[in-house]
Parts: structure tokens; C-alpha cells; sequence
């Protein structure tokens, strides 16, 4: 080959060599890149070229899909009851895209997960329709209605769990917005999407407040605080006195830890103390634990970590590096002490399963078209916050808050129930509404307990004397016990 040929062979050989390697980056390196871009619409065109699966909920689907007459889009999402079932499916929409359940099993919904493939093939083969597996959750459509009603028209959240599986049975948020007004690609839908961003709408419908809120979770954190107690042998019997003056003088400072009202909080032991929530009492107790103490107590119950759900849970925090006086505050819910529903849920959870917190999950299962399980989820443990005796002791002295305490509109006639009410500060110098607490369980007649359940009110236009977690949390948590109950027979 004489040296002008072979010049240009080499040259054209660059030229392949570079299409090759340019052909690769963009396949390999630069594919999720270009396939994630906010202008590759065909991703989007391909995800509601079909119908999308569904979000199951006691056998039934809370979800479903409808013909559009779009260009670009053949279908767009449906919700039943959406702004109930809101804080658990999240949104699919064909333009603001997806979040929550919707989002993070997207694959399965759509059918394009890879555990999918063999369903895929048969389809292609058969010449069916490309359809999208279902997620299966563990939610209790009746528990979710009690949340849902229970909270109306009032601020907050609701979160409820099996303290012997983990399973969330119910995760309500108000206010709500319904998932479908924001589905299609029209202009209703970008109005609707408007109208619910936090700068246009201050209560922030969207925000879900059962994960994604931290509130001061005020006294319901005296749960937390008397298992420390237990747990560091500073006091074994729930019956005997504390070492608790009255006034009690907080540690660097010459203010005394004030009460609610004249309550009978001097020396009082554990049971009569978390019976009339003597601050106290509890505030003593993190002084004498000290910050590291009350911290690694409440971390074993999952503060200061994030929760999967799979849906991400804030992480709830009990606080570092404070003052004497600033862990007095905190190990009675307040200073920066600060909780998810979900979290105090948990806490819940773990005094009734004996001491044994179980990891909290909402998705049971993901299911192929053909209707088989290509994943179940199984119960874990997370932790254990307490031993099975002390659990036992935090049991007795939380059902008699329930019995003859603060807590006494949580009772369900031939049910034992346990339970902590709660009022936290809330604005400069408690000026605003306080939320409103409430957290127990109750116990099926096995003695197990198949519920636990938080619920927090942030505020009302109720006589302020009258905000209170026994008033305004309580009757929800009790519905919301009563509905899983009833499904346990």
C-alpha cells in the first residue's frame, strides 16, 4: 500500500476508533444523564404509554389509570380517596413527575424493573399490552379512615403500627391534596399544582407531616425519659418515691422547672408522675442521667436517624453538646428536642412489643402482572430500647395515665390500652396554639399488642385551656385503635 493510502486508512481507522468511543460514552457513561434531562420527554411518554400498576391496600387498589385523549400521553393516574391515601401513595403526574411510593417503585408500576424481565418477554412474545406490577402495602384501609376523619379539618398527623411486625398501618396528614388534580399535562393541572406550593398555600398540603415534620413531641417523651430511668437502675420500682424536690432548681441556674397546675409531684414516684406528667420529676432524671445517657436512650428508640420506610422518615432528634439546664428541658420533650409522628409511634411500639422495636415498613410486598410476589418483606428488628422487665413496668404505669390520668378519653371498654398525653410549646414564648400529643397502644386478647399509634394536632381555634393531648389527640388515637382491633377478631 503505497503512503498516501495507507495515511488515509489510518486516518479513517481514527475516525471509527473516535465514533466508537464517542458511541460508548454516550451509552454507557452519559445514559442516565440524558435519560433523566427535564427536556427527554420520552422517557415520560413511555412511562403513561400504558397502564401503571397499582398500590394495593387490603386487596384492593387505592390507584388505578385512565385514557386520556393527550398527544404525547395515552394515560394519566387516578386516585380513590386521594387526599386520604395521599401521605402514602405520594403523586404521579406527566409533568411534576413522581414522589413517594410512586417514585421509589416507579420500575415495578411501570413494568421496566429488571426482576420484571421474564413478564416482559412473555408479553412481547404473546403480543400483549406492557403493564406494570403492583405494589402491595401493609396499610389498614379502616385505620386510615379513622386517622383521616379523626383529624378533619384540624393540622397534623397520624401514624400507626404493628409493635409486633413494624408494619405501618396508618400514615395521615392535614391538611391534604388530591394526587389526581395533579396527574395530567393541562392547564387545571399546572393550576392545581400552583395552589398547593407552600408559597402560595401556607399550610403546605403537601408536606407530610407524618414523616417529614418534626414537632417537640412535649411530654409524650416522659416514655422515653422513664426508660432511661429503668434502664440505668436510677430508680427499679415504679412505685417508689423519686428523689424529687419541689420546687426543683434546674442544674446552672436559679429557676425552678415549673409544673402544670397543683399536682402532687414531690418525691412522686414514676407511676404517679407520668400519671399527672410531673415536669419535675422527669426533668430531674435527665439531670441526674446527664446528655449521654438520655441520648443513647433515646437513639436505641431511633432518634437521630433517618427511617425508611421505604418512604424516608426526618430524622428525629434529641440534641448534643447542651447546657445542664437545656437536657432538663429536652428529657421533657422540649428545649430542641424534636419528633416525627412516626417516631413516637415507635416509641410506642417498643414499650408494648416488650422492649423489642420493630423496623416500621409500609410496602408487604411488590407483585408481578401475572399476579406473583417477586419480593415480601419480612419483620426486623431494630433494636431493643428496653428489657422485657422494664417494658413491663413502662406498660403498668402507661395504662393507669390511661386508666385514672390524663389519658382517660383513649379508653376502649374491655380493653387494656396504654398512653401518654402531651402539650408542647409552640411559638416565641409558647405565644401560639400548643400542639397537641398523644401516643399509646393497645393490648388484644392474647395480651400482644397489634397497635400503636401517635397523633399530633399542631394547633386550634379551641379554648387554649382546652388544647391538650388527652382532649384533642387522644379520641383520634382511640379510633384509630378501636378500627384496628375490630379487624383483629
Amino acid at each position: 500500500m503505497n503512503k498516501p493510502l495507507r495515511r488515509i486508512a489510518i486516518f479513517c481507522g481514527l475516525l471509527v476508533f473516535a465514533l466508537l468511543l464517542r458511541d460508548n460514552w454516550i451509552q454507557y457513561v452519559q445514559a442516565d444523564q440524558l435519560k433523566n434531562h427535564k427536556k427527554n420527554l420520552r422517557v415520560d411518554i413511555a412511562r403513561y404509554s400504558q397502564p401503571r400498576g397499582n398500590i394495593i391496600v387490603d386487596g384492593r387498589a387505592i390507584t388505578g389509570s385512565a385514557e386520556t385523549n393527550g398527544i404525547n400521553y395515552k394515560y394519566k393516574r387516578t386516585y380513590k380517596n386521594g387526599e386520604m391515601w395521599a401521605p402514602v401513595t405520594g403523586y404521579a403526574s406527566q409533568v411534576y413527575g413522581t414522589n413517594q411510593i410512586e417514585n421509589l417503585e416507579d420500575g415495578i408500576l411501570t413494568g421496566d424493573d429488571d426482576r420484571l424481565f421474564f413478564n416482559r418477554t412473555i408479553d412481547m412474545l404473546t403480543g400483549k399490552e406492557k403493564t406494570g406490577g403492583d405494589v402491595v402495602t401493609t396499610l389498614n384501609a379502616k385505620a386510615q379512615e379513622a386517622a383521616f376523619k379523626g383529624l378533619g379539618n384540624k393540622k397534623g398527623a397520624v401514624a400507626a403500627i404493628d409493635p409486633r411486625t413494624g408494619k405501618i398501618l396508618a400514615l395521615a396528614s392535614t391538611p391534604s391534596y388530591d394526587p389526581s388534580t395533579i396527574a395530567g399535562a393541562s392547564d387545571k393541572d399546572a393550576a392545581a399544582w400552583k395552589a398547593l406550593q407552600k408559597k402560595y398555600n401556607p399550610d403546605d398540603p403537601m408536606l407530610n407531616r407524618a414523616l417529614r415534620q418534626t414537632y417537640p413531641p412535649g411530654s409524650t417523651f416522659k416514655v422515653v425519659t422513664a426508660a432511661a430511668a429503668l434502664e440505668n437502675g436510677l430508680y427499679k420500682d415504679v412505685d417508689d418515691p423519686t428523689n424529687s424536690p419541689l420546687p426543683w432548681i434546674m442544674p446552672g441556674t436559679t429557676k425552678p422547672l415549673p409544673n402544670e397546675g397543683s399536682i402532687p409531684c414531690k418525691n412522686a414516684s414514676l407511676r404517679v408522675a407520668l400519671r399527672y406528667s410531673c415536669n419535675t420529676v422527669f426533668g430531674k432524671i435527665g439531670a441526674d442521667l446527664k446528655e449521654d445517657k438520655m441520648r443513647e436512650e433515646a437513639e436505641k428508640f431511633g432518634f437521630n436517624s433517618e427511617v425508611f420506610t421505604p418512604v424516608r422518615a426526618d430524622k428525629s432528634v434529641y440534641p448534643q453538646d447542651m447546657e445542664p439546664s437545656s437536657n432538663a428541658m429536652s428529657a421533657i420533650g422540649q428545649f430542641d428536642t424534636r419528633a416525627t409522628p412516626l417516631q413516637m409511634a415507635m416509641v410506642a411500639a417498643a414499650v408494648a412489643n416488650d422492649g423489642k422495636l420493630m423496623k416500621p415498613y409500609m410496602v408487604s410486598g411488590l407483585r408481578a402482572p401475572n399476579l406473583s410476589f417477586i419480593e415480601q418483606a419480612e419483620p426486623e428488628q431494630m433494636s431493643e430500647p428496653l428489657s422485657e422487665d422494664n417494658a413491663h413496668k413502662l406498660q403498668d404505669i402507661m395504662e393507669t395515665v390511661v386508666q385514672v390520668g390524663t389519658g382517660t378519653a383513649a379508653k376502649i371498654p374491655g380493653v387494656t390500652v396504654g398512653g401518654k398525653t402531651g402539650t408542647a410549646q409552640h411559638g416565641v414564648a409558647n405565644s401560639k396554639n400548643p400542639y397537641a400529643w398523644f401516643i399509646s397502644y393497645a393490648k388484644g386478647k392474647d395480651g400482644s399488642s397489634p397497635v400503636a399509634v401517635a397523633v399530633v394536632v399542631e394547633g386550634s381555634d379551641t379554648v387554649r385551656d382546652d388544647i391538650a393531648g388527652g382532649k384533642l389527640a387522644a379520641p383520634i388515637a382511640k379510633d384509630v385503635m378501636k378500627a384496628v382491633l375490630a379487624g383483629e377478631k
